[in-house]
């Protein structure tokens, strides 16, 4: 079975610091690479990136099912992960985000010419991809020819934002590995059913030791500070420039939808099918928000859109 590469690039924007460190006007990115092709520099690379509270391990099924086909790339995204945490909790937001991986992009681009580059985003990393993909204007290497949006789009519904502001950096201490997967999976019913194994895995990349003992969750409790301040008119106002990019999107598009799903309605994905890039969509049963992709029937959807022949 093989295993990713832990790599790291720098993005522009100050890092968090303690108070004996010089400042800084950058911050390092972790991302993880998954390539069996045996070309180191495979012209074919696939981005995917986590949703809001994730990392970038939430993909290792989806990434070993891809990986002897392109170099998979798997991002935490800023305040994630081995990533490092940001100064100002307002930066936690898809504008750097997406500055961040321009900045991946560019230097996988230095590394080895990119000629297909296709992108898979659940929730937040789905925003994200709208984001590059919806901006012609933006220095990407290629263009993105596939995008997959996993339970995301222009309209999140406001409950949904609520709920998930809710629980986002509220401190927690678990006492081990099967307290902390006890704990996530009621709090990430919507991801929806899982063997033990299966959850054992997307929980262990959740946490990291802390100083006291004990296990904390990964990411900067800050990631939660810009959704918990936002008004519903400035998540309608967020809403309606998201379609402005999304209608400009020109990749072809695979939207994913949990059947469940109280973030994503089945009316908003019926509006995805009609406008900008008319995505093709595959509601999943018994899911919410949001798909893992780790079962073998959302991995066979992804996988065949991704790599389908011209």
């Amino acid at each position: 079975m093989i295993e990713p590469t832990l790599n790291y690039v720098t993005c522009p924007g100050p890092a968090a610091r303690r108070a004996d460190e010089p400042e800084r006007s950058e911050h390092r990115m972790a991302y993880w690479e998954w390539n069996a092709t045996g070309n180191p520099a495979h012209p074919h690379v696939i981005v995917c990136v986590h949703g809001l509270t994730r990392q970038g391990r939430d993909f290792d099924v989806l990434a070993r099912a891809l990986a002897s086909h392109a170099r998979v790339i798997c991002p935490d995204v800023a305040g994630r992960g081995r990533s490092e945490w940001l100064a100002d909790p307002q930066h936690y937001a898809v504008p750097q985000y997406a500055l961040d991986m321009l900045m991946l992009l560019q230097h996988l681009q230095a590394q080895a010419p990119l000629q297909t580059l296709d992108w898979i985003g659940t929730s937040m990393g789905g925003l994200i991809g709208m984001a590059l993909a919806g901006q012609a204007q933006l220095p990407l290497p290629v263009a993105i020819r596939r995008l997959v949006l996993n339970d995301v789009g222009p309209t999140l519904e406001w409950a949904a934002l609520q709920r998930i502001g809710s629980y986002v950096g509220q401190p927690v201490r678990f006492d081990s590995v099967e307290q902390a997967a006890a704990t996530l999976r009621v709090i990430s019913a919507g991801f929806g059913p899982h063997t033990d194994a299966e959850w054992r895995a997307l929980t262990e990349p959740m946490l990291t030791p802390l100083p006291d003992g004990g296990l904390g969750l990964h990411y900067d409790p800050a990631i939660g500070v810009a959704l918990r301040d936002m008004t519903r008119e400035e998540a309608e106002q967020g809403q309606a420039l998201m379609w402005q990019l999304y209608d400009q999107i020109t990749a072809q598009t695979l939207l994913l939808r949990g059947e469940q799903s109280d973030l994503l309605t089945a009316a908003t994905a019926q509006a995805m099918q009609e406008r900008g890039p008319r995505a093709q969509c595959a509601v999943l049963a018994n899911v919410g928000h949001a798909p893992t992709l780790v079962s073998a029937d959302q991995v066979a959807v992804v996988r065949d859109f991704v790599l389908a022949q011209e």
